[in-house]
């Protein structure tokens, strides 16, 4: 693999890939690239560029066959590659699963050879990651892919004329929302392929209600080849296109087969008990029962107001709101509150969804307007008290149901801060009396903080993504829990029967979704046992109850071969594990200790990859004779959260500690604006710089790594009409002594210094570009990501300007990733923030602007005046930005960076005076 080393610059020929979505989602991408190298003008000997004029990599067979078993879905997804080419070929797969899905099994079979996936704690993981690391091999990557999916990627090495072929397993149990369960298959091959399936399998013992599925690119042509059979308790769906019904011309390359393949169905309810199924000593009970009366609600709407919400989200919020508000029922209660620093309310009690209190509502949220800082604490509690004074003095229907529903974007940074105190309040004043809903818009909320209060408030947290379709987020969200249909459900099992059981008391049932509880029999033997289930309905209380007793599965199905007989068993360690976890995030210490060590155990017993968990898998010999391990992890929310922040999908398998709150962030952009983000105090800081076109300023400087970052500002083409002189970085200089690195980066081009020779890179080209000190990332007319060597990471934006603009030019922006990684000697602009600030904020008081409060600051040993206001991160969206709500210090910084900024210009781009 000559290709692979050194430096190398990479060129995907293409991929193929088809997805497999909605709680039973995952995708598969093959892509291969092959070596013929050759030497880029004026580039070191050591730079590589991979041919793309052929494929020289067949993927042939592309299958996705599920099993869905008493909702319970097990999918195996299998591809097969060939490398056609005279030489060894290095092949990446990469497999997209529901973030809500356990990889079981991940294996590779190459001439004969099989490689399987162990799963191991995370921490022995974590050794052998670093063991390869140590020794210069790759690990594989986990990354966040979307709002629902996760992948990981590995490559490997297939010699000439040798096949590959991977295989993924991964579980999950199905969920039913409105009324259905979902099968979602994103197809996109981009090629043809000669073998290709579709293939699922449903076996529900309660009777199928419905099946549907259908595509969006379904042709005529190709609609009568999805083939769907469906008898009373079983369904078979499948998809099989040959190569020529899947191109888009005849003889052409191109393929028709491109979007999503989605299987909707559900399953009939004749009894109010539901359904229970017995196999091999375990248990699962599916509770839904077929028309119950809907019990009106009382709910208090809690909605941040404050200045970052200002623009689109707020325009987005009022909209849902609106949408919302024409949803209520005439027996429900409503209230709302908005609040920033101050909390106002739109009544003093909850008032009946009547037509005409509605369209009073209405004007109300149609002047709800961004400003101020976040007091979550004041806010919620003002909601909570609302809907106990309104119990007490008997206003609401004594069969309703009580919730709150919080939206919000930020961190609480007003009145009571502390995450951990704001919990504890509002726990004791819910006191197990209502229901608390978080909604978490974009990616600076504190989503962990959301997560934790609303499960321990009889609630859940949603994350909210900032995009086009937030409004129907919001909306589609408050469907989910608008028609309650029981309260308090209790379903119970005798002691001396079964063990072991998951959940079992739910706070509510919600129209069109579905109670699941699973357990061991105490006596495989057992064959029945009686079943009670109780709750609080619209009129009276809701009970039933029933025996429980096996079915002969080769009775329900005897043409088939049932293969998948510890489905229960599976399905009650998935469902355990996952509560497992939710309780290892709350609660006293050692309950939370006790949860976790279960949930490892469990992991490790089911070969489940978990949080606590990845499968290693260990790649075939290279032709140096190394090998290199695959760690496969399962990612958290918060890490997630964390890529979505850095305007990446790719989080890099490290093992670093975790810390609770995503790492801070410290970037410059804009004209130009400093911004220092500061997850762990939930709050940012920023300050401009001003000063003449051309100034040279130095950002970071760490003498004892050698690492050195200078930037030179420009000014616009001309004085705007109004005499505002703007000016912004248009050209850093980035050195590391101690690597022998030099790169010099312009809106023009970027240029790195190698071997004695300078290589430059285009922003009009994407290139990967490999070395042994350094890797550069170019994505096209977009961003760079340099990183150094066991160092820092930095991300350089380009700001592309119409070239035509009477005053603007392209600019850049600059941000700075594990600065953790730089020594505590480390100064700039930016570096002297790297390893953290004491600062203290108070006496909020109106400022010049309304939604601009300004407060005292004391930091350094100053007392400064600061201003409560916004700048852009643009990771995201390079071209509108994000809104990041800072403490905006005036003067360019002066109080908060050391000495005055002129102390920062140096007199060229790689000096440091």
């Amino acid at each position: 693999m000559s290709g692979l080393l050194g430096v190398r610059l990479l060129l995907l020929w293409g991929c193929a890939c088809f997805w497999l979505s909605s709680l039973a989602q995952a995708a598969l991408i093959i892509s291969g690239n092959h070596g013929a190298q050759q030497e880029t003008r004026g580039a070191a000997r050591s730079l590589q560029k991979r041919s793309t004029n052929e494929a020289k990599v067949e993927v042939y067979s592309m299958t996705v066959d599920s099993t869905v078993t008493s909702r319970f879905a097990h999918t195996v997804m299998t591809s097969k590659a060939l490398n056609k080419a005279n030489s060894s070929q290095e092949i990446f797969f990469e497999v997209e699963l529901p973030k809500t899905a356990f990889i079981t099994n991940f294996s590779m079979v190459i001439e004969g050879q099989v490689y399987v996936g162990e799963v191991k704690e995370k921490e022995k993981a974590k050794k052998q990651y670093e063991k390869a690391v140590s020794s210069g091999q790759t690990a594989g990557l986990v990354k966040a892919s979307g709002r629902t999916m996760e992948k990981f990627s590995v490559s490997v090495n297939i010699a000439a004329k040798s096949n590959v072929t991977f295989i993924l397993t991964y579980e999950e149990l199905l969920q039913r929302k409105f009324g259905k369960y979902e099968i979602q298959t994103r197809v996109k091959p981009k090629l043809p392929v000669q073998d290709f399936h579709i293939v699922t399998n449903i076996y529900e013992p309660q009777g199928i209600a419905f099946v549907d599925a259908h595509a969006n690119f379904l042709s005529n042509e190709l609609l009568p080849l999805v083939e769907k059979t469906v008898t009373d308790k079983k369904a078979h769906i499948s998809f099989s296109p040959t190569i020529e019904q899947q191109r888009k011309c005849p003889g052409c390359d191109a393929t028709q087969i491109d979007g999503d393949f989605i299987i909707k169905y559900d399953v009939n309810r004749a009894e109010t008990l539901g359904d229970i199924q017995i196999v091999n000593g375990y248990f699962v009970h599916f509770f839904a029962p077929p028309d119950l009366p809907r019990v009106p609600k009382n709910v208090v709407f809690v909605i941040d107001r404050s200045g970052s919400m200002s623009g689109r989200k707020m325009e987005q919020t009022r909209e849902a709101l609106l949408s919302i508000l024409k949803e209520l029922h005439e027996e429900d209660y409503f209230a709302l509150i908005q609040f920033d620093s101050e909390i106002d309310s739109w009544k003093e009690s909850l008032t009946k969804a009547t037509k005409e209190n509605v369209d009073e509502a209405m004007v109300f949220v149609n002047r709800i307007s961004a400003r101020g800082v976040t007091n979550i604490n004041d806010a919620v509690l003002r909601g909570v008290n609302m809907l106990l004074t309104d119990r007490q003095q008997k206003r609401l229907h004594e069969r309703s149901v009580d919730m709150i529903i919080l939206l919000t974007d930020g961190m609480p940074n007003s009145g009571v801060s502390a995450p951990h105190l704001i919990q504890e309040n509002v726990r004791s004043a819910i006191g197990g009396k209502m229901s608390l809903f978080c909604l978490g818009f974009g990616d600076y909320v504190d989503y962990s903080f959301l997560d934790v209060m609303s499960k321990e408030n009889k609630g859940l947290a949603r994350r909210i993504y900032e995009a086009s379709d937030a409004t129907l987020q919001l909306q589609g969200f408050y469907e989910e829990v608008s028609s309650p249909l029981l309260s308090e459900v209790d379903l119970r099992y005798p002691d001396n029967a079964v063990d072991f059981l998951t959940t079992n008391h739910f706070a509510q049932l919600f129209n069109g979704s579905e109670i699941v509880v699973a357990g061991r029999l105490k006596d495989e033997q057992l064959d029945n046992f009686m079943v009670e289930v109780f709750g609080q309905g619209l009129e009276d209380d809701f009970k039933v109850q029933g025996q429980a007793s096996p079915q002969d599965w080769n009775v329900m199905y005897p043409d088939d071969e049932y293969i998948f007989g510890d489905f229960t068993e599976r399905l009650w360690a998935y469902l355990t594990i996952q509560q497992l976890l939710e309780k290892s995030k709350s609660g006293a210490p050692d309950e939370k200790a006790n949860a976790t060590a279960k949930a490892l155990d469990m992991s490790l017993l089911y070969s489940f990859v978990t949080p606590l968990t990845s499968m290693v898998v260990t790649k075939p010999e290279t032709e140096d004779g190394t090998d290199s391990p695959l760690i496969a992890d399962k990612l958290t929310e918060e890490q997630r959260q964390q890529a979505d922040r850095l305007g990446t999908t790719a989080v890099s398998h490290s093992y670093r500690a975790q810390a609770l709150y995503p790492q801070p962030s410290y970037f410059v952009d804009g004209d130009p604006h400093f911004i220092i983000e500061l997850p762990e105090k939930n709050d940012s800081l920023c300050f401009n710089i001003n000063n003449r076109p051309g100034t040279i300023f130095n950002l970071v400087r760490d003498p004892k790594s050698g690492i050195l970052v200078n930037g030179q500002v420009i000014g616009e083409k001309k004085i705007s009409p109004n005499g505002e002189v703007k000016t912004y970085f248009w050209r850093f200089g980035i050195v590391h002594k101690t690597l022998g690195v030099r790169l010099e980066v312009s809106t023009k081009d970027i240029s790195v210094f190698q071997d004695g020779k300078w290589v430059k890179l285009l922003w009009s080209d994407t290139a990967s570009v490999k070395g042994p000190n350094v890797d550069l990332l170019v994505t096209k007319d977009r961003s760079l990501t340099v990183t150094l060597k066991d160092s820092v990471k930095f991300v350089i934006l380009l700001h592309k300007v119409w070239e035509k603009h009477p005053y603007h030019r392209d600019y850049l922006g600059f941000y700075t990733l594990d600065r953790h990684l730089l020594s505590n000697s480390v100064h700039g602009l930016l570096g002297q923030f790297y390893h953290g600030i004491e600062y203290e904020v108070t006496n909020l008081r109106p400022g010049a602007v309304p939604e601009k409060p300004d407060a005292t600051m004391y930091v350094k040993g100053h007392e400064l005046n600061v201003t409560r206001g916004w700048q852009r991160d643009f990771r995201r969206d390079v071209k509108n930005g994000e809104n990041v709500p800072c403490w905006f210090i005036h003067y360019n910084g002066t109080g908060l960076i050391d000495g005055d900024a002129t102390d920062y210009i140096v007199s060229g781009l790689f000096k440091t005076v």
